[in-house]
């Protein structure tokens, strides 16, 4: 391949309005032209946006605009062929960046912007008033991306209906597969949490930058009150907060005519992208992610480099099991004193919708320009350990031919393995597989969500009895491998599981 053919990034920008007055709050429209035109004066080529062939914008949870890429681009002057908005999830915006590199790579687009912004915290204060302040809410015209719902009809009905109740499913299983005890597992993910902290503490642009320790996170407190066992609030991502990112790409031929200067140019080496079985009820085990796994190979091959060659990782960081899923998936020992954050995580930076990994991104680029001669691995994670998407960044030019590794015969493979069947209606004698105990907003348990397999290897997912004592013993006594016993409530059409 020809040099000047190379994709590269030219321009990045983030921005955080912790602001408490409301009269500076700005809707996700204005925050998205506000880094869109930041970007270009980072790049230090005034006109840039006006040329621009290709506007994406990552979905975003606290509005909706009908045209969202076509508002964007008309505020910064562009005349875009191609503009997409996508569906929701933590992977679209590596995703976004893996399709517009290729799309100039093959000579569809020269220069295209990524934006994506939240602004979730402003949205909540301004309550009903919002109207009046804000653009027109309108439905998106089209949507990129999978439109499946995030969560089957069994799920919904159990309880298992949001990032918050699943994660901890896959936390619980993790601790017992690994063989920890409670109280071990759970200062292990304590210092995971702290050392995101100490990153956010020295990043302007993250939400908390108070570096809380590993006391801090794992104690339980009504400041720190268990969300669903086995985390407590400060394991959470945070989603109350207004930030925005933008990223400008282009190849090297066009970024030589306009004269942007070669120490704004980071390289992607390598991308990758791919979808687990899409409900978490389907998945072969909770511990590990084949679509992940696959991404970070696919991604390292067209690198040309081994996982050992990658200086810096940011590790997507939804709730602590996502960085130890990913961490096991693509070969990084818990020992492993690179890097695994550029941000912070979303806990402590912010996790503002889908859009956390383009911060990633930004942050990278920043942090590459001064060390060039580096590596760095995004690896973005969308709904429950479902959708993967990975680059991988320097700043000096890839020593291969840029030519993607994954291809459509990655995803059917995917797509057709093995896995349990969910029984609807579950009845008789198994164990439990996985578990969680979901809390009030007081600290006192509501209910658990049980997934476990039957005889037959069927799997079944579960409520227990609302008794509040078996529901803190279930948080004390490890459950995962108990003896248990279902039966399915015709009333409310959800299985109740029995604990031994």
């Amino acid at each position: 391949m020809n040099e000047r053919q190379l994709p590269i990034i030219v321009g990045v920008a983030q921005y955080t309005n912790r602001s408490p007055d409301t009269a500076d709050a700005l809707e996700p429209l204005e925050m998205m032209i506000k880094v869109a035109r930041r970007a270009e004066e980072d790049a230090e080529c005034r006109g840039l946006l006006e040329r621009l062939d290709s506007v994406s914008v990552v979905n975003i949870l606290s509005w909706s605009y009908g045209d969202a890429p076509g508002l964007l681009a008309e505020a910064v002057g562009a005349q875009p062929t191609d503009g997409i908005y996508t569906t929701t999830g933590g992977s679209v915006p590596q995703w976004l960046i893996n399709r517009a590199v290729e799309r100039i790579v093959r000579g569809e687009a020269r220069l295209a912007l990524v934006a994506g912004a939240e602004a979730v915290r402003s949205r909540v204060r301004l309550g009903v008033s919002v109207r009046e302040r804000w653009s027109p809410r309108m439905r998106p015209q089209a949507i990129a991306g999978n439109a499946l719902p995030a969560n089957s009809e069994i799920e919904i009905r159990h309880g298992a209906n949001m990032p918050v109740r699943v994660y901890p499913l896959f936390e619980n299983a993790i601790r017992a597969h690994r063989g920890r005890s409670i109280a071990e597992h759970q200062e292990r993910l304590a210092l995971l949490c702290a050392r995101l902290a100490q990153v956010a503490k020295d990043n302007p642009f993250a939400w908390f930058r108070d570096g809380k320790t590993a006391e801090e996170i794992r104690t339980v407190t009504p400041d720190n009150r268990l969300i669903c066992f086995p985390y407590p609030k400060y394991m959470n991502a945070i989603m109350e907060v207004d930030q925005a990112a933008a990223v400008i790409m282009t190849n090297v031929g066009t970024a030589q005519e306009l004269g942007i200067p070669r120490d704004k140019w980071i390289y992607i080496w390598g991308c990758a992208d791919a979808i687990d079985l899409w409900y978490f009820s389907e998945r072969l085990n909770y511990y590990s992610s084949p679509a992940l796994a696959l991404v970070g190979r696919r991604a390292l091959e067209m690198a040309g480099l081994s996982i050992d060659e990658i200086d810096w990782f940011d590790l997507y960081s939804c709730f602590p099991c996502a960085v130890e899923i990913a961490r096991a998936m693509l070969g990084i020992g818990e020992d492993d004193l690179r890097p695994i954050t550029l941000t912070g995580g979303l806990p402590y930076f912010g996790g503002p919708g889908s859009n956390y990994s383009l911060h990633a991104i930004c942050a990278m680029v920043e942090r590459l320009r001064r060390e060039p001669q580096r590596k760095a691995l995004v690896s973005a994670m969308g709904w429950y350990v479902t959708t993967h998407a990975q680059g991988i960044y320097s700043g000096l030019p890839p020593e291969r031919e840029w030519r993607r590794a994954d291809s459509p015969q990655d995803q059917a493979g995917l797509d057709a393995m093995p896995h349990p069947t969910l029984v609807e209606a579950a009845r008789g004698a198994g164990t439990v597989e996985t578990y969680t105990v979901v809390f009030d907003r007081a600290g006192e348990p509501e209910f658990a969500i049980v997934v476990g397999r039957l005889e037959d290897g069927s799997r079944f997912i579960a409520n227990t009895e609302p008794d509040p004592e078996l529901l803190r013993w279930m948080t004390q006594e490890e459950m995962v491998g108990r003896g248990a016993k279902v039966r399915h409530d015709a009333d409310t059409a959800r299985n109740i599981v029995s604990i031994e």
